[in-house]
């Protein structure tokens, strides 16, 4: 990924070979998320007829100074890339273009024609770059929010140390690792440099930066200023870095990473994986090694139930659990409710159907219910042959002989129906779970045959 070494190598080129030269050519891509906040065809009307004067760089941004505003800017992302035909530019593993590829690449947004032939080309595989077209780089964001370049505006160690000191994110202070990653407090430190640099302090990612002493704070400054230097020189080929640093074995297998003899384990760190040296890199800090603590029970938590090690699936875990038991209540309500809802329908049709008088009379004695329970279980019978037997008429039958039909079997029972409804009504003021029954000839009356549905 492309951080300060990278892309200063790519500043340096076109100040080398392209100052003093005339844009006679431009193409852009028509991509609006790479190509940010100006229509294609007016950022090309910027630039043709243009000389380039400089090129300039803060932290990973870089823009193209001509002799008149808008400037072409360029903020690299994971996989920006300048390239100039014919000339050797530092390329890195996600720019993914080759020398043998077409030219300019189909991953190419910015393309510019100078007028003695060169070519330059911005490319941007993985479309998280953006390039701008501004007045004024230096005096809007991104650029205008950025921390002191790590190259150009070096802090002195009391400097640093002060700032250091000061960076807390309310009652905890920030570990060292985020706190190298945010480019408002120092710019072009990306992800292998912010690794490097703590391994050769003997720094561990995760410690407090406020826990850092004056002498961390000095070596840590030193590291950095040292890394970045030697990577800027040899024009960021990261096959000249030196062998002894934890770059080379990063991207290797867990288990299978070593550093001069020492197993290399990946953890989180920033928000980002983190190459750290557990032998030479402790944490320090009394306030970091319980967070550390905190966050390595929740990595084993996380392994155990989810197999992952993203630092954000602790909160998911319990999200996940607070969910089941959410449905798992909803469940038990919705039941508890069907079942209200069922008694509450059932006192209603009773409400109805009986009078005051009826709800209002004793239930009588154990023996006369059990005696009622056997009437009404005759009498449950006898409606369901009944409407059985009506089910199976014909659809032409007429509801006044369903009625005649109902009648003559119910008239004999009617006195008997009373009794039962009275006994029935009893149970039910005495809070006991029963289920309503209705006579013979007022079901067989109300209840429409399945052909009529």
């Amino acid at each position: 990924m492309p951080e300060l070494p990278e892309v200063e190598a790519a500043r340096r080129a076109i100040a080398d070979n392209c100052i003093g030269k005339k844009i006679v050519k431009a193409i852009i891509a028509d991509d609006p998320k790479v190509i940010d906040g100006v229509p294609p065809n007016d950022f090309k009307a910027s630039l043709e007829g243009k000389t380039i004067v400089a090129a300039n760089r803060k932290g990973k941004n870089m823009w193209i100074q001509l002799d008149s505003p808008p400037f072409p800017t360029f903020q690299f992302g994971m996989a920006g890339a300048i390239y100039i035909k014919g000339v050797a530019v530092t390329k890195y593993k996600r720019s993914a273009v080759k020398d043998d590829d077409e030219w300019p690449s189909k991953y190419s947004k910015v393309f510019l024609e100078l007028d003695d032939g060169l070519e330059i080309s911005f490319t941007d595989k993985r479309r998280f770059a953006k390039v701008r077209s501004l007045e004024n780089p230096v005096s809007v964001p991104p650029i205008s929010v950025l921390g002191p370049d790590a190259l150009l505006e070096p802090m002195t160690v009391d400097e640093f140390y002060k700032a250091l000191s000061k960076k807390k994110i309310g009652k905890r202070s920030k570990e060292i690792k985020a706190l190298l990653l945010d480019q408002s407090f120092i710019s072009g430190i990306g992800n292998w440099i912010a690794d490097e640099v703590l391994y050769q302090a003997r720094i561990h990612p995760m410690q407090s930066a406020s826990s850092l002493s004056k002498e961390d704070c000095a070596t840590l400054l030193k590291c950095i200023n040292e890394v970045i230097e030697k990577a800027v020189e040899v024009g960021a080929d990261s096959s000249q870095y030196p062998t002894s640093w934890i770059f080379h074995s990063r991207e290797k297998k867990p288990g299978k990473a070593f550093v001069d003899g020492k197993k290399i384990e990946f953890i989180t760190a920033g928000g980002r994986t983190s190459a750290v040296v557990p032998d030479l890199q402790k944490n320090m800090g009394a306030e970091s090694t319980k967070a550390a603590g905190k966050r390595q029970q929740g990595k084993v938590q996380r392994v155990e139930h989810n197999d992952s090690d993203d630092q954000d699936e602790e909160p998911a875990i319990e999200e996940a659990e607070t969910g089941k038991s959410k449905v798992k209540q909803r469940g038990t309500n919705t039941k508890r409710a069907s079942t209200n809802k069922k008694s509450k329908e059932s006192n209603s049709d009773d409400d109805e159907n009986y009078s005051d008088e009826d709800l209002k009379k004793p239930s009588g004695k154990a023996k006369q219910n059990r005696s009622s329970k056997g009437k009404v279980d005759d009498q449950k019978k006898k409606t369901r042959a009944t409407n059985t037997a009506a089910k199976r008429k014909p659809e032409e039958s007429s509801d006044d002989e369903d009625n005649d039909d109902n009648d003559a079997s119910g008239d004999d029972d009617d006195s008997e129906q009373d009794r039962d409804y009275k006994l029935f009504v009893k149970t039910l003021s005495k809070g006991k779970k029963t289920t309503k029954q209705t006579g013979e000839s007022r079901q067989t009356r109300n209840k429409p045959s399945k052909k009529q549905k």
